[in-house]
């Protein structure tokens, strides 16, 4: 894998300002006589061109290391409960991909929708969502982000934008699809980015949701995170294009690979992702080369690869990495980073008490929330 590469760090500014500069544009231009399409999208380039001039904080590098702590710590403490018996079903670790939702999160902005399968326990606490009703979602408990009723793979929070947490295998790209179509339909300038496994790319859902979103050019970035296998299988066994992406190109999609165990590209390459969609250019496809440390799910007996082989991709671990490049930019001191280590371990007990404490869902739970009110 690729060493840390030192780059031209940036952030998006706020979008309010810019939709309430639009607006008066366009109804000045229109009592003006002036072509309204060609100024707006002049007005649209020179905000995309500054988007990029806020640098990263110390604040905000400091809080994206706590963020992959935080998942790590979580996954870790998770499957020790699983094996006490304490967490039921199907439990799908993130152990090893946490740059990849981290990154992604950290450029997006709150209008923006958050989507993705079932291994979703990462971006719930990306978004916003304590670990304290993560931890408790997962036991089945009343004061789980989804009220115990979804545990590990249907965490949700309609109110930080972000859709899910869905089980069936690429089910939720055309729903995606969908939403990204509210946005335009509305004038928003949100973009839907939609994450899924490399699995998810052979199945109709993905060809159906990618297409239209083409035909209709709209406002969605795909994020294929390759971790190397759909459930125990290696791509080139199921999938006659290795290279993800480029099945893309398929439908003229632009398209890239990115380092998905660097958090640091990861953001990098999402921002100007959305930048390109949000100029109106239609969807992006991103494939993210990532890997789990740890099995499809906790049932999984990991027959088909060695354990030397999860050994060379935990050389490239991305709490790691993202560790080396805070300390080698003089960015963070390591008593810093060991402090935040350390706090983590305290937030996670206090998840857990709290999860294991709380109350199990009111039988009556079981016929609420079935239809909207």
């Amino acid at each position: 894998m690729p060493g840390v590469v030192v780059y031209d760090k940036r952030m998006l500014v706020p979008h309010s300002g810019r939709r309430m500069v639009i607006s008066a544009l366009r109804w000045a231009s229109i009592g003006a006589g002036v072509r309204v399409d060609l100024l707006l999208n002049r007005i649209m380039q020179l905000f995309i061109a500054t988007e990029g001039n806020s640098e990263m904080k110390k604040n905000d590098h400091l809080d994206l290391y706590h963020q992959m702590v935080l998942i790590r710590r979580v996954e870790e403490r998770a499957a020790e409960l699983y094996q006490q018996g304490k967490i039921g079903g199907f439990l799908h670790l993130y152990i090893g991909q946490e740059a990849v939702s981290t990154g992604l999160v950290a450029a997006r902005q709150p209008q923006d929708r958050m989507i993705t399968a079932y291994r979703d326990h990462g971006v719930a606490i990306n978004v916003g969502i304590p670990a304290e009703q993560v931890m408790a979602e997962l036991l089945g408990k009343a004061t789980g982000i989804s009220k115990g009723k979804g545990g590990s793979m249907h965490m949700a929070d309609v109110e930080k934008n972000f859709w899910g947490g869905h089980a069936i295998v690429g089910a939720h790209l055309p729903i995606a699809a969908g939403m990204a179509l509210g946005d335009q339909y509305a004038g928003n300038d949100g973009v839907t980015i939609c994450m899924f496994g490399d699995g998810a790319t052979n199945i109709g859902f993905f060809h159906e949701g990618v297409n239209l979103s083409k035909v209709w050019d709209l406002p969605v970035l795909w994020v294929c995170e390759n971790n190397q296998y759909g459930m125990g299988t290696t791509i080139d066994r199921a999938s006659a294009v290795s290279e993800i992406r480029q099945k893309a190109e398929g439908y003229g999609i632009p398209n890239e690979r990115v380092d998905g165990m660097n958090v640091m590209e990861v953001r990098e390459a999402t921002l100007k992702a959305l930048e390109f969609i949000r100029s109106g250019k239609g969807p992006y496809f991103m494939e993210i080369m990532t890997y789990r440390y740890r099995g499809h799910s906790m049932g999984d007996p990991e027959r088909y690869r060695d354990s030397g082989e999860v050994k060379k991709w935990q050389e490239s671990d991305p709490i790691g990495i993202y560790r080396a490049y805070l300390t080698k930019e003089k960015i963070a001191k390591e008593k810093e980073l060991d402090a935040i280590d350390e706090s983590v371990e305290g937030e996670i007990q206090t998840a857990v008490q709290f999860a294991e404490s709380s109350p199990e869902p009111a039988p009556e739970e079981l016929f609420t929330n079935v239809y909207a009110e």
